[in-house]
């Protein structure tokens, strides 16, 4: 049922239709409450601040754009100026509602699959909370310079250093709509409001206003998903030139993974899931015994435990311009050094 309701959604998202009637009905009701909570969070007396700066990495889109595999280079960033960060997390999905630190082995089910993936790339403190403010809070005392925050741009409660939004290149804004009429969380003026609008590839559709950078995404290696081996990329793609591979992804943008794969060489038969799926074996109950399986580094995190036979996934590296990434530590040395 979510999976059909999330299809059709996308159908009304992004294409050039008119939303149905009912879904601008409610998307006025969608800006006034929005609007109210945003005038109650950045006035109210009980707004966050946190001890050290607080980078807030998210979107003003529903669904996966690409804020991640940019946390975890940003993360790899600071860790090269020889800085001290941490990430904080809602864990999206997750089964428990308390504060946790998180590592590379913890139960997703009780963390996320989000969060778990950052610990298990970045090695730095990861922590997850219903309230995100509560999962800086514990950050704080962890003796840290600088905070993360994966998501966030609409936690009006909470005051930050910096802030950085990403979109998806492919997709763009959509029709340009408020939920639910359209994929918008917020109104478009909000990116001229964010230090840096990053896209995930390129953005045909951007406005003449809005300045980005664009990172991309590169496949390196191919890894079992019991991590024994690793394979390049063309030795993947030589193995399997003749027998297509079954490729899953439950992530924002499914087509995106699909995508990768073919202008890699890979010949697939694309499985698609909405995004943060709970795999289970059923998933896979289709695939013939031998048939190779190949998918993205989050759902390994999530499929790990499944026993699947020859299955792989692909980690990514991000790419980001050369002068974004001058400016970016320019600036985080500055809100680290104001800090002190």
């Amino acid at each position: 049922m979510r999976a059909s309701i999330e299809k059709w959604l996308l159908r009304q998202w992004y294409t050039t239709h008119r939303p149905s009637w009912f879904l601008r009905v409610l998307e006025h009701v969608y800006r006034v409450a929005y609007r109210h909570v945003q005038n109650r969070g950045s006035s109210g007396p009980s707004r966050y601040r946190s001890g050290v700066p607080l980078i807030v990495v998210g979107n003003i889109t529903v669904g996966g754009s690409g804020k991640t595999p940019l946390v975890i280079r940003l993360c790899q960033l600071a860790l090269d100026m020889n800085f001290r960060p941490g990430i904080a997390s809602t864990g999206y999905g997750r089964q428990s509602a308390d504060t946790l630190m998180v590592n590379a082995g913890s139960d997703i089910r009780n963390c996320g699959d989000e969060p778990v993936l950052l610990a298990e790339r970045t090695g730095v403190p990861v922590v997850v909370a219903k309230r995100r403010c509560d999962a800086v809070k514990k950050l704080n005392g962890l003796e840290l310079d600088l905070i993360f925050s994966d998501d966030g741009l609409q936690q009006a409660d909470m005051d930050r250093d910096m802030e950085i939004c990403v979109i998806d290149g492919a997709r763009g804004l959509g029709n340009g709509h408020l939920l639910p009429a359209g994929p918008l969380r917020e109104p478009v003026q909000r990116l001229r409001q964010v230090d840096y609008v990053i896209t995930n590839g390129a953005w045909a559709g951007k406005p003449d206003e809005v300045e980005v950078s664009v990172m991309e995404l590169e496949a390196g290696v191919v890894c079992s998903l019991d991590n024994a081996m690793v394979t390049s990329v063309e030795e993947f793609r030589q193995n399997h030139a003749g027998n297509p591979v079954h490729a899953f992804a439950g992530i924002g943008h499914p087509q995106r993974f699909f995508n990768m794969l073919e202008a890699l060489g890979v010949k697939t038969k694309p499985h698609d899931f909405p995004d943060h799926h709970k795999f289970t074996r059923r998933d896979f109950d289709s695939i013939n015994e031998g048939s190779t399986i190949v998918m993205t580094e989050k759902d390994a995190v999530k499929c790990r435990s499944l026993d699947l036979e020859n299955a792989w996934y692909i980690p990514v590296n991000t790419h980001l311009p050369a002068d974004f990434e001058a400016v970016f530590k320019d600036h985080l040395t500055r809100i680290v050094r104001e800090s002190k």
